[in-house]
């Protein structure tokens, strides 16, 4: 199962800089603009028509295939974190304060001073 957590994680990062690319070489909307008026449209890659269509495509693929990486990935986690909650990693649990009468050295001493730990303020209960 290693194996496969590592297949998606490198798919992943190569996806991601792939749609970086992808998302950097598109024209924005405004560059439309100039193309109408005899922009270089000639001297495209994709042709006169523009990069839109494959593009648009190629960029659609990738978030998709990014989107499904990452949640593989939260599912891996998912795992992870339940395994090593079985393996007896401690959980800390809230525990009541015993009474001060019952802690050994905890005594009041016979002049009515409060003994160490018990509060010298009043009781408002």
């Amino acid at each position: 199962m290693d194996w496969m957590e590592t297949l998606v994680v490198v798919v992943h990062v190569v996806i991601a800089v792939a749609l970086v690319g992808l998302v950097l070489i598109q024209q924005g909307k405004g560059a439309d603009a100039g193309a109408a008026f005899g922009g270089g449209a000639s001297q495209t890659v994709f042709g006169s028509q523009g990069s839109g269509s494959f593009l648009t495509r190629m960029t659609t693929l990738m978030a998709v295939v990014f989107f499904v990486t990452s949640f593989s990935l939260a599912i891996f986690a998912k795992q992870r974190a339940e395994v090593a909650g079985e393996a007896g990693i401690p959980v800390v649990q809230e525990s009541r304060q015993a009474p001060a009468d019952s802690v050994p050295g905890n005594e009041a001493s016979a002049d009515g001073e409060a003994g160490v730990g018990e509060s010298q303020l009043p009781d408002l209960e």
